[in-house]
């Protein structure tokens, strides 16, 4: 009965919606257990506004954000650099 659902030509769609859900998954980990907004414990959830501008500036400047941030928005720029060079005579 499995043959008959599970073929190998879905073995990419498998992989694929298991990386998004996976994405999700550290998407909401990350939220629950960083974001200065989200407050679990019933201790915090009493306070109605947070000045705490600190914990929001980390959570907000990410170490991937931080490298990225003076980077070219280029994915191949040697290619890019080949192909806009004008002067390869």
């Amino acid at each position: 009965m499995a043959n008959r659902w599970i073929r190998p030509e879905v073995y990419p769609l498998f992989a694929a919606v298991g990386v998004v859900v996976g994405i999700c998954g550290m998407q909401l980990v990350r939220n629950i257990c960083i974001n200065p907004d989200v407050r679990v414990s019933k201790e915090k959830r009493s306070t109605a506004v947070l000045e705490n501008s600190a914990e929001g500036e980390r959570y907000a400047e990410h170490v991937l954000r931080k490298f990225v941030r003076n980077k070219k928005p280029q994915i191949m720029p040697s290619i890019n650099s080949f192909f806009a060079d004008t002067d390869r005579d």
